[in-house]
């Protein structure tokens, strides 16, 4: 199955409950800005929940999404078929790794984009344990720390024109999904495959998986000193060395 037959799946996912007030605000902040989910949200969440927490926060972050990968590639892509969702009512955190696996076997980025736009989500929705981890194949690549400081601010870096164009598509999935820049829209055009353009918008939906654990407070990093390295084999596992 494809990524994107995945995410047709994960856009399926029956929407979650708002109907408690205290799901509703942990549901409105995570899509806001889940970096400041504080723990009197994160508190009632749970007395709300119960043990369907995790269950109901990944159905939040199918809501949260999915539509924003569709309104990126709508303005970007006008004429690509993003597959309409489907119906899912198993288990959804199986259909979550599934489909993180497929989008991990993409590979028309080469892996220093992709790891630049991995980190950039890891800044700005401040996952601890995201923003401790560097990628083994894009420091092969040629990836080094000027290279990784550099998304921070990437529109004024020596970043080459399609890391940027590819920087930028981040930058809107997270902060102005209905709303891209025109000049956006215009240096994804030029500067990056309609195949790559799709590989970047799953890649940072596949990365933004991290608000689950940002908005439940399990994001805390498993390194004090330093970073520790990843990489990504072929069938789309990640092993950390």
């Amino acid at each position: 199955m494809s990524a994107l037959a995945r995410f047709a799946d994960v856009a399926g996912l029956p929407e979650p409950d708002l109907s408690e007030p205290a799901v509703r605000e942990f549901a409105n902040q995570f899509a806001l800005d889940v970096s400041s989910v504080d723990g009197a949200q994160r508190a009632a969440f749970f007395a709300a929940t119960g043990d369907q927490a995790f269950a109901v926060v990944q159905r939040i972050y199918a809501h949260d999404f999915a539509p924003r990968v569709r309104s990126v590639l709508g303005a970007v892509l006008p004429e690509f078929a993003v597959p309409d969702p489907t119906s899912f009512g198993g288990d959804s955190w199986t259909l979550l790794e599934a489909f993180m696996v497929e989008v991990a076997r993409l590979h028309d980025l080469d892996p220093v984009i992709t790891e630049l736009v991995r980190l950039r989500g890891a800044r700005l929705h401040d996952c601890a344990v995201c923003k401790s981890r560097r990628s083994r194949d894009a420091i092969d690549a040629g990836a080094d720390d000027t290279s990784f400081a550099a998304v921070d601010e990437w529109s004024v870096s020596e970043l080459d024109a399609p890391t940027q164009a590819a920087l930028a598509l981040t930058d809107a999935l997270i902060l102005t999904p209905y709303d891209v820049p025109v000049a956006t829209v215009r240096t994804a055009r030029d500067q990056l495959s309609e195949d790559q353009v799709v590989e970047v918008v799953l890649d940072v939906m596949r990365n933004a998986a991290n608000k689950i654990a940002v908005a439940l407070g399990a994001d805390a990093a498993t390194v004090t000193d330093g970073v520790e390295l990843f990489t990504t084999d072929a069938d789309g596992a990640l092993t950390v060395l």
